[in-house]
């Protein structure tokens, strides 16, 4: 187990006080199935060994997470970010709000259909996990979000892709 202790200035703390209705959100698509999750994976996969996409299954269970800091400090450096959530362990319906900093009238509408769900999360609703119950469990293909101003969402998609990120806009 581990821990990290950063400072920030003061002006430059991202708390959500500037997001506003019509921001948009910006996914890095994750490396896997990160480290969230796991008691459910273990009751769905008994045999490690078991065959997916061409080898077993454990090799795809413990990809290493992702870790986002480099890309993300590229974005802070050239655009102002409103907002980030780490999707982690709750999914998105229990990280994205964070990002609103308990301000209940904004919402997160996540369009699903604008990434590729990984095979891995396919193949657990195949084998009988709700797809819903998922979204709440599982990073679902997306491991960290960015809440930014619509202006500024082409322009940081291709800032991603150079920074060999897949990113999409979620919503």
């Amino acid at each position: 187990a581990g821990f990290a202790v950063g400072i920030v200035d003061k002006d430059k703390i991202i708390n959500g006080k500037n997001i506003k209705p019509g921001d948009k959100l910006i996914g890095l698509a994750s490396s896997g199935v990160h480290s969230n999750g796991f008691s459910l994976v273990r009751k769905l996969y008994t045999d490690l060994n078991e065959e997916f996409n061409g080898e077993e299954v454990w090799k795809t269970l413990i990809t290493p997470t992702k870790i986002y800091v480099k890309p993300v400090l590229s974005i802070l450096d050239k655009f102002k970010v409103k907002g980030m959530a780490h999707i982690t362990g709750g999914g998105f319906i229990e990280n994205v709000p964070r990002m609103f900093n308990g301000r209940e009238n904004l919402t997160a509408v996540i369009e699903k259909e604008s990434y590729k769900l990984p095979e891995i999360f396919l193949e657990m609703e195949r084998l009988g996990v709700n797809r819903e119950h998922m979204y709440n469990t599982f990073n679902m293909g997306i491991g960290f979000i960015l809440c930014v101003d619509e202006k500024d969402v082409n322009e940081i998609l291709s800032e991603l892709k150079e920074c060999g990120e897949e990113a999409y806009e979620i919503g």
